[in-house]
């Protein structure tokens, strides 16, 4: 029985007793009366604890209630991540007490903090908060790293980065409660602590035993197989077909796709699961070039898969290197930012920008350049990488530097540092001087840092006998790349700052024709406006004898479409030189060009003079005849050597009012 119930009961058992004792003294009217009373009395408790219990309810509602977006937040601050430690008492005296120590206070200063801080206004000094100045330093910064005020966000995200004294416990606290664009500033930013992302969260084992083969399988069959471009028609098709290792088995000898050069199998009864893999990530990079399959790439599991296969393929740089591709692909549409994110990516290009590799660390720089909303307002599409600077800097850019390589050529390898043989003796003399794998990005860097230095890439085939995408071929020419390479320069910002371009082979006939093509798009045309000089490495503006060797020998050498536009024969190649020469006078572009003076070795047994000097004559500017073959014309012996030394006084020079120097 309720406590209003039993105080009803007793009061109206006194009452009938009263009654039964004076009922012939009382009138019935007033007993009625009473009752009345009694049942007035009875209401009035009754809605009063019906309304306090209403009250309390309310109360105790409004009290836990909750802003529900922070439920993402909340969960990721349910887990303290610890360095793994042993717990052997011989190796580590108490281990297990100093670790729930530091665990007990690195919750109670995440409550204390959250409490006392996060709730105050910037310019709150702390006066009354109970903790180490390092600590509330720790907490302030991240506060303001969400400020709505950009330029406070922007060096709040620096001073977290640029301390080194935080302890671990810090690190895994504000790696659980930065938001997604603090993430992402601090791994753009040089030299920051992994210790400040969390780790990727791997996908679940898939169901029925399918193996990570099926799954990319699957993913590549689940993505638009119909109103393609013809090459993503094309990878898609090869990989869905070659990743049956029954076909593949009955196909011997070396293959390759794309004129990438990518391994097939060679002479092998079964395929090996990272062949299967590379047909896949091929065909899923080429997808990843179209704005909307990247949509389904992600609807598809894509993101939580390609990272699953990261994690398993530690040891092979070429995977790594594909998936981070695509991975900077789809990094281009804002609208998957963060699922990219949330999937784990960031932590993984955080990692690999610190990479000593050339390739692997522009092409993490790249993927989160274009992550990077904050402080990049170009994006960078596919084939084209962002040398310098690659980190978040307070140094002002006044001018773009624009690699472009040749025939067989790549955005790195083309510019690496010459190969010099040497004795044993004088590699132990030269240990001490780094080997640069690309000179743009050490060397240039260095000495111009406030230059941004680009490099573009794009797939050139020397000969037709390999594999490749049969609709291919007229993607080769120069003037469709012409076409697709001034697009994505202009989506990458070139064109808004002074301009010099530094061309190899094939590279600077490029260069050529992309300049008269954007003096004809208004556009384009600051592209030309804003180009202050060009430096041609042994470009074959009068044709190559390449071109005419293979013409001779068909059998052992067909030649590409590239090389056929080289010949001296070529209409083509003659209007494009007689137009350019005509724009360049009437532009008064400042124009160096290197001729090589020796032979190149081409294969085992076939020396060629690739371009003539009389060929690298553009008949205008500067021409410099260097004593190197012509795949060395365009890599320095060393950061003194000639060749390096001249390319740099040009860029200063042809920059200096640029420059303020």
């Amino acid at each position: 029985m309720r406590p209003t119930e039993i105080s009803l009961a007793a009061y109206c058992g006194s009452c009938c007793r009263k009654m039964g004792t004076f009922g012939l003294s009382r009138k019935p009217d007033q007993s009625w009366k009473d009752i009345r009373k009694i049942a007035k009395l009875t209401g009035s408790i009754i809605l009063g604890g019906c309304l306090f219990a209403t009250y309390e309810l309310l109360t105790l509602k409004k009290l836990l209630s909750f802003d529900t977006q922070v439920v993402q937040q909340e969960k990721l601050k349910s887990y303290i991540y610890l360095q793994t430690v042993s717990l052997d008492p011989s190796e580590y005296q108490g281990i297990t007490y100093q670790v729930r120590k530091e665990l007990h206070r690195a919750a109670r200063k995440i409550l204390e903090t959250n409490a006392k801080i996060f709730r105050r206004p910037f310019d709150d000094r702390f006066s009354s908060f109970d903790a180490e100045e390092h600590e509330s330093a720790l907490w302030l910064l991240l506060k303001r790293s969400q400020s709505k005020d950009k330029m406070v966000r922007i060096q709040a995200v620096q001073e977290l980065a640029s301390n080194r004294y935080w302890r671990d416990y810090q690190y895994r606290t504000a790696a659980q409660t930065s938001d997604q664009r603090t993430t992402i500033g601090l791994a753009r930013s040089k030299d920051v602590d992994l210790r400040f992302f969390l780790p990727p969260h791997l996908a679940p084992k898939p169901k029925d035993g399918c193996c990570l083969e099926e799954e990319l399988r699957l993913l590549l069959a689940a993505l638009p197989q119909t109103g393609l471009d013809q090459s993503v028609q094309y990878f898609t098709s090869l990989a869905l077909r070659e990743s049956s290792q029954t076909i593949a088995a009955q196909k011997g000898g070396l293959w390759c796709f794309g004129g990438n050069g990518l391994p097939y199998c060679e002479s092998l009864s079964i395929v090996p699961a990272k062949t299967v893999e590379l047909f896949s990530l091929q065909a899923l990079v080429e997808h990843s070039k179209v704005p909307n399959h990247s949509d389904q790439i992600e609807s598809h599991g894509g993101l939580q898969l390609l990272q699953k296969l990261y994690q398993l393929r530690k040891d092979s740089a070429k995977i790594q290197r594909s998936i981070i591709h695509i991975i900077g692909n789809m990094a281009l549409d804002e609208r998957l930012h963060s699922s990219i994110s949330r999937a784990g990516w960031v932590s993984v290009l955080a990692e690999m920008m610190k990479s000593p590799r050339v390739m692997e660390s522009s092409h993490a720089a790249r993927a989160l350049a274009n992550l990077d909303r904050e402080t990049v307002p170009e994006k960078y599409p596919d084939g084209v990488y962002l040398l310098h600077p690659q980190h978040r800097t307070n140094q002002p850019i006044k001018a773009d530097v624009l690699f472009v390589h040749g025939l067989l050529g790549a955005a790195f390898k083309t510019w690496r540092q010459q190969d010099i043989e040497q004795s044993a003796a004088e590699k132990e003399v030269d240990a001490e001087e780094d080997y640069s794998e690309c000179w743009p990005k050490t060397w240039l860097a260095s000495d111009c840092p406030v230059l941004r230095i680009i490099s573009v890439e794009y797939d050139t085939h020397l000969s037709d006998w390999k594999t490749k995408c049969p609709v291919e071929s007229y993607r080769e020419s120069i003037a469709y790349r012409s076409t697709e390479l001034l697009k994505k320069l202009k989506a990458a910002g070139v064109g808004d700052r002074p301009l010099i371009w530094l061309s190899h082979s094939m590279g600077g006939l490029l260069v050529k024709k992309m300049l008269l093509d954007a003096s004809k798009d208004p556009e384009m045309d600051s592209i030309v406006n804003n180009t202050r000089g060009i430096v041609f490495y042994s470009v074959p503006h009068h044709g190559s004898r390449l071109a005419e060797y293979s013409v001779n020998v068909r059998f052992l050498f067909f030649p590409s479409v590239e090389v056929k536009e080289l010949s001296k024969d070529s209409p083509a190649l003659k209007a494009l030189n007689d137009d350019f020469v005509s724009f360049a006078k009437d532009k008064n572009f400042p124009v160096l060009s290197f001729a090589e003076t020796l032979p190149t070795q081409v294969g085992r047994m076939l020396r060629i003079h690739i371009v003539p000097v009389e060929s690298a004559d553009l008949g205008i500017g500067e021409l410099i005849p260097v004593e190197v073959s012509h795949l060395n014309i365009c890599k320095p012996k060393n950061k003194d050597s000639f060749l390096y030394q001249h390319t740099l006084k040009f860029i200063q020079d042809t920059l200096a009012k640029d420059l303020g120097n």
